[in-house]
């Protein structure tokens, strides 16, 4: 495997070291020795952002507070949405499987368009975490997201490869790996989504799209926060149902 690929350790343990990452960037412990962030109530993402906008002149403070809020709504519903797209074809016993697997290529819904569309939306969702987070736990979280999701995908093309050959070959030099074709790249090959079991497996990402949408208007990180941390629990508690 090539060295950047993610070990079957960090595969099946993929979704804690998540947590962690996410953990670590909502606290950011190491602020206490060195001091990157600032305090008070708006000393995260979101209202840097504001006020750097505020200060350019090109809008108030009110409105770019809802600027950036409406930004992070858009990342948050088109994570939910292209995760839940993606499971719908692939299958959610697959998300919850602690080792590769792959007895052929799925190539309908989403992944006509592009390789990885549960990474993807995982990216999104990491956009709209990191406005609630201080500035120096976004910049840690999202890095190394995108550091660990890189070493998954590589791990997991290794082994479809090997597994799949020519066919799988094949595919990725059709359809891209991160960024949607426009248009579908290769022919529908009849799988029928299963929407029900793709919601339900997805509950977290539309908890916090939700959370956004409904509370984002309040302008309470910490609310929004906590209402993060229930979706959290809902995702986890359907997980254990659907084992």
């Amino acid at each position: 495997m090539p060295p950047m690929t993610a070990t079957p350790l960090e595969f099946r343990l993929r979704l804690w070291i998540m947590v962690a990452l996410y953990g670590l960037g909502f606290t950011a412990p190491w602020d206490a020795v060195m001091h990157l962030d600032g305090s008070g109530p708006n000393a995260h993402v979101w209202g840097l952002l504001a006020v750097l906008l505020s200060k350019s002149g090109a809008m108030g403070i009110a409105a770019a507070f809802n600027l950036v809020l409406a930004v992070g709504i858009a990342c948050a519903l088109a994570g939910a949405s292209l995760r839940t797209w993606g499971v719908a074809y692939l299958g959610s016993d697959a998300m919850r499987d602690a080792n590769l697997r792959g007895s052929s290529v799925v190539a309908d819904g989403p992944y006509r368009y592009l390789r990885n569309p549960l990474y993807l939306g995982d990216f999104l969702n990491a956009l709209a975490l990191m406005l609630l987070m201080p500035a120096s736990g976004a910049v840690f979280t999202i890095v190394l997201v995108v550091w660990l999701h890189m070493r998954l995908v590589l791990a997991e093309e290794s082994f479809l490869t090997a597994k799949l050959g020519g066919e799988y070959v094949a595919y990725c030099a059709q359809v891209p790996r991160f960024l949607p074709s426009l248009r579908p790249r290769v022919a529908a090959s009849q799988t029928r989504p299963r929407w029900p079991q793709a919601v339900m497996a997805e509950i977290f990402m539309w908890g916090v799209a939700a959370s956004f949408a409904v509370l984002g208007w309040r302008y309470n990180a910490h609310l929004l926060i906590q209402s993060i941390l229930v979706s959290f629990g809902l995702f986890l508690v359907a997980r254990a149902f659907q084992m």
